[in-house]
């Protein structure tokens, strides 16, 4: 077995990496690390995960725990990453980030969305970004990844074959996008709730929210995106616009780019986010509007799911000589 260590395993993602591990082939989770939750087991914390580790418990982060680690998630915020990843990187152990430090091209753009200097620059290029659809053999290659955002993945993946075939007119991109509250991560906050998000629905970080950056890398096209809170638990639901070159067949198009892909579902109606939960899945749609001239794609994951811990797996799957698809599944848990 693959022995893994997890960095932020006490939130949400980091629960969501050990259940997928819990049931992978090749892997096994063998150190946990959370600053906050130090000390407790899993079944503390984690309280489903409680009968698959019974004897594992969470600690502080200390480099010498690397010692016969094969693979490391990191699923931190912003900027921690980037005070760890050359210890790791130095080690030779494969690393796959969740975080954001490392999805950016270069320095500049990241102070410019993240409004800090990037601590660690010249990592930068050391670092594949993670949308396998997009990136598999980069990633099958690579000994570092930057496992891309949620509602940028949605996205990206929406658009992308698009683009590539020469159906969207450049610089004229909109993305709406909304997110169940888990995407907020697992500390209490005001706004995100029970009594501020149910029943109801908003919009926030207006013109600046940090995944347009990635968009607008993987696209390269300028994108204007809102993000929206709804009311649910778990998903990513993006409604894409964009004017379209001529009138074409977009659907046969976003059929053809992911023909044999094995989480990539491209269907006739309207996906939901329903349909994807618990799972590494998208289900994606899209139509050309003659009255308009503009393509409308539609794309829904779970956020914590292939925008999270389940891309994450797919890229170490990749990095490390596994199947792609071991443990993970495009059958999502529905009602």
């Amino acid at each position: 077995m693959i022995r893994t260590a997890i960095l932020g395993a006490s939130g949400y993602v980091g629960g969501e990496l050990l259940r997928l591990i819990a049931a992978h082939p090749g892997l096994t989770a063998t150190r946990l690390f959370g600053e906050s939750k130090a000390g407790k087991r899993v079944g503390e914390v984690h309280p489903h995960l409680a009968s698959s580790y019974r004897d594992l418990f969470i600690e502080k982060f200390d480099e010498g725990a690397l010692d016969g680690i094969d693979a490391v998630f990191a699923a931190l915020p912003h900027g921690h990453s980037q005070r760890i990843a050359s210890t790791i990187i130095g080690r030779g152990i494969p690393f796959i980030d969740l975080g954001a430090d490392f999805r950016l091209d270069d320095a500049a753009t990241y102070e410019h969305w993240y409004g800090e200097k990037h601590g660690a620059p010249e990592l930068l290029s050391s670092f594949i970004y993670g949308i396998p659809e997009l990136n598999r053999e980069a990633i099958r290659g690579a000994r570092s990844v930057a496992a891309a955002g949620c509602y940028a993945t949605a996205a990206i993946l929406a658009l992308k074959p698009l683009m590539k075939a020469g159906l969207l007119v450049a610089d004229d991109l909109i993305v709406d996008a909304a997110s169940g509250v888990s995407g907020a991560g697992r500390e209490a906050k005001e706004a995100t709730g029970f009594s501020t998000v149910d029943g109801s629905i908003s919009a926030y970080g207006l013109l600046g929210h940090r995944h347009t950056a990635e968009m607008e890398m993987a696209l390269e096209s300028r994108v204007l995106f809102t993000p929206h809170l709804v009311p649910m638990t778990r998903g990513i639901f993006a409604t894409c616009y964009a004017r379209a070159v001529a009138p074409c067949d977009p659907l046969e198009t976003l059929r053809n780019a992911y023909s044999g892909e094995p989480f990539v579902h491209v269907i006739s109606e309207p996906p939901a986010t329903k349909w994807v939960a618990g799972s590494n899945g998208v289900q994606m749609t899209a139509r050309y509007d003659e009255r308009t001239g503009r393509i409308l794609a539609l794309s829904a994951i779970d956020n914590l799911g292939k925008g999270a811990a389940g891309q994450m797996i797919q890229c170490a799957n990749l990095m490390l000589g596994i199947d792609e698809t071991a443990g993970l599944t495009a059958i999502g848990v529905f009602p």
